[in-house]
């Protein structure tokens, strides 16, 4: 496995090693934990990043927004 130096603020970095030390994890193993939480929750994102279309849709609705186009109801919304 490949590694990759991380700055961490000295006062985060601090806090880190005493949780570290009381769960007698080392470091790297809470922000593996982290990093996977992080991924985990922003899967959903990238798999809608991944289609054009949705894509597409998404950028056009921001637009809409922008000049103040009203958007539809639930009710008013295809299946």
């Amino acid at each position: 496995m490949s590694t990759a130096t991380v700055r961490i603020p000295e006062d985060k970095r601090d806090t880190l090693k005493i949780i570290a030390s009381v769960e007698k994890k080392e470091i790297k193993e809470i922000l593996c934990d982290l990093i996977d939480e992080y991924i985990e929750r922003h899967k959903e994102t990238l798999e809608l990043l991944s289609k054009p279309k949705w894509v597409e849709i998404i950028k056009k609705g921001k637009e809409e927004v922008a000049r103040g186009i009203k958007g539809k109801t639930l009710n008013e919304l295809e299946d």
